[in-house]
């Protein structure tokens, strides 16, 4: 075992990122195979862009979106709602010695990859790049 049990560094540790992944790729099959026994839920494709765990992978936070964009406040209360079922179907999957508690964000990446762009394309911005 290592010497130093707890990630003190300015980002998440490997674990985390590779648990991280796991249980985004995990997620992303159930909800896209419409395993969860929501009927609203089935009927909606969503996307989960990152999901990030704790340092002691106990709590995962997904960061999700509804394909197209509408029904962003829905999707999260939908997804919340049936947590305990998705996390049930989610360590049956696994192989994690805790079933991690499930939180839902919404996924604003492509809204501030958006507004990036935008400001990019003013021209007193595009003056500032070129000196």
């Amino acid at each position: 075992m290592s010497k130093n049990r707890f990630h003190e560094g300015p980002g998440p540790s490997q674990r985390q990122l590779r648990v991280g992944e796991l249980i985004r790729r995990r997620l992303s099959e159930i909800l896209a195979r419409g395993e969860v026994h929501d009927p609203d839920l089935q009927r909606m494709s969503i996307t989960v862009g990152e999901v990030r765990v704790s340092p002691d992978l106990r709590v995962a936070t997904a960061y999700v979106l509804p394909l197209g964009g509408e029904g962003q406040d829905r999707v999260v209360k939908l997804l919340a709602g049936n947590h305990a079922e998705l996390r049930r179907l989610l360590a049956k999957g696994l192989a994690l010695k805790f079933a991690p508690e499930l939180r839902f964000r919404l996924d604003e990446t492509f809204d501030r990859m958006d507004e990036t762009r935008r400001l990019f394309d003013q021209e007193a911005v595009r003056r500032e790049l070129e000196e």
